[in-house]
């Protein structure tokens, strides 16, 4: 381990995924503690960058990219270089993160050795075992730098502007500013395999609408409005479409004012868990062990079918471990938390 005593710009390259991003914050405020006076840049994908936009355990959040020609990693390898950073911490396990850095010039290189980059590297960190969760997966990384890990915190707050766009949005939707609402996340990316059926989402919606007392706005990208008319179609309730209506600053806006959130496993999910919104969870190929939401107001709804969890984007057989969740057993979740 080399000396952080002298310690003066840190350069963290962040996680390309905004779930992922999300689990990375306790490492990131750990190291902030470890390093309260030092200068830390945090380099992210731009489509991860709102989520940290008021952070203040960061000092710059440097936007780019994945560079698609030479040309362009030179350019982003060169102003590494001309920062003359003291420290890069490499949350991402990609061998081009850690050759970046090092063409970069960066004193002191932490990561996992991983994919062929142990010489790239000044402190490469043996592998985490399976099955331990992301959160403490980046951690482990921040210990490196002699952070305390103790007692983690992916607490995050919305700002007010967040808010105050956000509640605009919902008004132009139909939802009062003054109304209660749960949000529905129905959709999840990279195939399928982690999305509970449309019908059931529509039930609990309808199910809760009715017993809370809530509007129901449903969330996702452009691309799964046909998910969201669809659950719209089934329900009788008033339903907010804000697919592909929100940057990632209103979407934190809008989960933040929110009451409650039914979510598959995704992005979002993890926002609203740092965020301290009620937050029912349905897994099923995945691994809520390692990427579950982190939080005290949370519950997952699994059930221990024999080939979960296996990962796949696509079901091969029947979609038993998402059959297996009820509207009751989510509606029932979902009000213990939101009467808690």
């Amino acid at each position: 381990m080399k000396d952080t005593t002298k310690v003066e710009k840190i350069l963290i390259r962040g996680p390309n995924w905004v779930g992922d991003a999300v689990l990375a914050i306790p490492a990131l405020k750990a190291v902030r503690a470890r390093f309260p006076a030092a200068e830390i840049t945090l380099l992210v994908r731009p489509w991860v960058a709102g989520l940290f936009s008021s952070a203040p355990y960061v000092d710059r959040v440097w936007r780019e990219r994945k560079p698609t020609t030479l040309k362009d990693w030179m350019r982003i390898t060169r102003n590494i270089r001309e920062l003359k950073f003291d420290v890069a911490l490499l949350l991402p396990n990609s061998f081009e993160s850690a050759l970046m850095m090092f063409m970069g010039r960066v004193r002191q290189r932490i990561g996992y050795a991983t994919d062929g980059r142990r010489w790239l590297l000044t402190d490469a960190i043996a592998n985490a075992p399976q099955h331990r969760h992301q959160v403490h997966y980046y951690l482990d990384l921040a210990k490196a730098l002699s952070a305390a890990t103790d007692r983690p915190s992916i607490s995050i707050e919305a700002t007010a502007l967040e808010r105050n766009s956000a509640r605009q949005l919902l008004a132009a939707a139909g939802i009062p500013r003054s109304a209660r609402f749960l949000v529905l996340n129905p959709g999840a990316a990279y195939g399928s395999a982690k999305r509970w059926h449309q019908d059931r989402f529509a039930g609990v919606a309808d199910n809760l609408a009715c017993e809370l007392g809530l509007e129901v706005a449903i969330i996702g990208s452009e691309s799964e409005r046909v998910t969201a008319d669809q659950i719209c179609q089934r329900m009788t309730s008033e339903t907010a479409i804000l697919n592909g209506r929100t940057s990632l600053e209103t979407l934190i806006g809008v989960i933040a004012e929110s009451s409650l959130m039914i979510t598959n496993d995704s992005g979002p999910m993890h926002i609203a868990a740092a965020l301290g919104v009620p937050t029912v969870a349905i897994f099923g190929p995945t691994d809520e062990t390692v990427t579950g939401p982190y939080g005290p107001h949370t519950r997952v709804i699994k059930h221990a079918v024999e080939c979960s969890p296996c990962l796949l984007r696509e079901c091969p057989i029947d979609h038993r471990c998402m059959n297996a969740v009820t509207v009751d057993e989510v509606c029932r979740a979902a009000k213990e938390l939101v009467n808690y």
